[in-house]
């Protein structure tokens, strides 16, 4: 008895299979544990209903092109809405100048600044590792705006006159001025990119540069002239309808680079929902990772800052409504998922600002609040409850 006392027992065969397991996993490398673990994760996101879901949202997108080109305060007949897209002709003239002049240049911003919008937030979203991280919190929609009231408030009545005098070349020097003062915030926010290692830390100073602009709009605002800061308060209310023909291309290019930026990003994107940790274990180089999300943030975000205003809630409920979408946080399918997600969300947030049928054209930004409030408030009750 003493003996076998000394003796450890033997454990039983499913205890030495568990227990062998256990100690090869906690001898395999770190690395290729989070291989094994992203590519089993990866390997069952193209399966079942979420292609499905992705066609449902490109029909989707089609549709709301549709009414967004024949709903109005003047009613057009489809086949004549046709004709002036692929003829250049309608029956009346009014009809072609309303469509190819108006109404075609609105859908294509709101499309492509939902496009914009959407992949920014969930680009800050999964860096950050923060579900209510938005694309404005590197302060570069605050230096855009900057720009602008700098224009628009000091130029004083009769600069204001000149600038309305100006038509396109007044647009243009808008858009330019915003560009430049969201490039002045990117590359401060890059030069702080390259020297931190903590994205809380970039979140923070990013936050605090949009303050300290903030606080420098507020000041220009409390000298203006009161018809300037009308002026300025218009165009913070957001607005598709604002970009021209000719200015379309140059909004275009903007997102375009930005969205290809991003798609060059997927594999630190998924690497990085394991954790930072875990990212460098598998070889991502975060910081070249953190320059390329800044720079494809900035992109993205001045591109539509200069050319519609700040427009808010879009960035920051579009990832979450294409999670709850496609069930899924991979990166291959979140990217595309957000481009349709937030072209559909701008195009029907134009149509209802618009109200069909009337006069009334509401701010865009109260239109978006209205859509994206409840998915920020849900998000936030979801994260209370410990299911997020």
């Amino acid at each position: 008895m003493s003996q076998l006392a000394g003796k450890p027992a033997h454990p039983a065969p499913s205890e030495r299979i568990w227990t062998g397991e256990a100690k090869k996993q906690r001898s395999a490398p770190r690395a290729k544990r989070g291989i094994l673990a992203l590519r089993a994760w990866q390997s069952r996101e193209f399966t079942g209903a979420k292609p499905m879901m992705m066609l449902v949202l490109l029909a989707l997108l089609g549709a709301l092109l549709l009414l967004s080109l024949s709903l109005g305060s003047a009613s057009i007949p489809f086949d004549q809405i046709l004709s002036a897209l692929f003829s250049g002709e309608a029956e009346r003239h009014a009809w072609t100048s309303i469509v190819l002049k108006f109404r075609l240049p609105k859908t294509l911003t709101a499309m492509l600044a939902g496009m914009a919008l959407g992949v920014s937030g969930l680009l800050m979203q999964t860096y950050f590792r923060n579900p209510l991280a938005e694309p404005f919190v590197l302060g570069v929609s605050a230096g855009a705006s900057l720009g602008v009231a700098l224009v628009v408030l000091t130029s004083g009545a009769a600069g204001g006159a000149l600038l309305a005098g100006l038509g396109l070349a007044g647009d243009l020097l808008l858009t330019a001025t915003a560009g430049l003062g969201a490039a002045a915030t990117m590359g401060l926010v890059l030069f702080v990119a390259l020297r931190v290692q903590s994205s809380v830390t970039l979140l923070i100073l990013g936050l605090m540069f949009g303050y300290l602009v903030a606080s420098m709009v507020s000041l220009l605002l409390y000298f203006a002239l009161p018809e300037r800061i009308q002026a300025y308060i218009n165009w913070t209310f957001g607005s598709f309808s604002g970009v021209t023909i000719e200015q379309l291309p140059i909004l275009a290019l903007f997102v375009l680079a930005g969205l290809l930026l991003s798609a060059a990003l997927v594999k630190p994107l998924n690497a990085l929902l394991l954790g930072e940790d875990y990212a460098r274990s598998l070889g991502a180089n975060l910081k070249w990772a953190r320059i390329g999300i800044v720079i494809a943030t900035a992109l993205l975000v001045s591109a539509v800052t200069a050319f519609c205003g700040p427009i808010a809630f879009i960035g920051l409920a579009v990832p979450h409504l294409c999670r709850g979408l496609l069930a899924s946080a991979d990166h291959r399918l979140l990217l595309p998922g957000a481009c349709l997600a937030g072209a559909c969300v701008a195009l029907c947030a134009s149509l209802i600002a618009e109200l069909p049928g009337n006069n009334l054209v509401l701010p865009l930004n109260v239109v978006t609040a209205i859509l994206g409030a409840p998915v920020v408030i849900l998000v936030v009750l979801r994260h209370a409850r410990g299911k997020l």
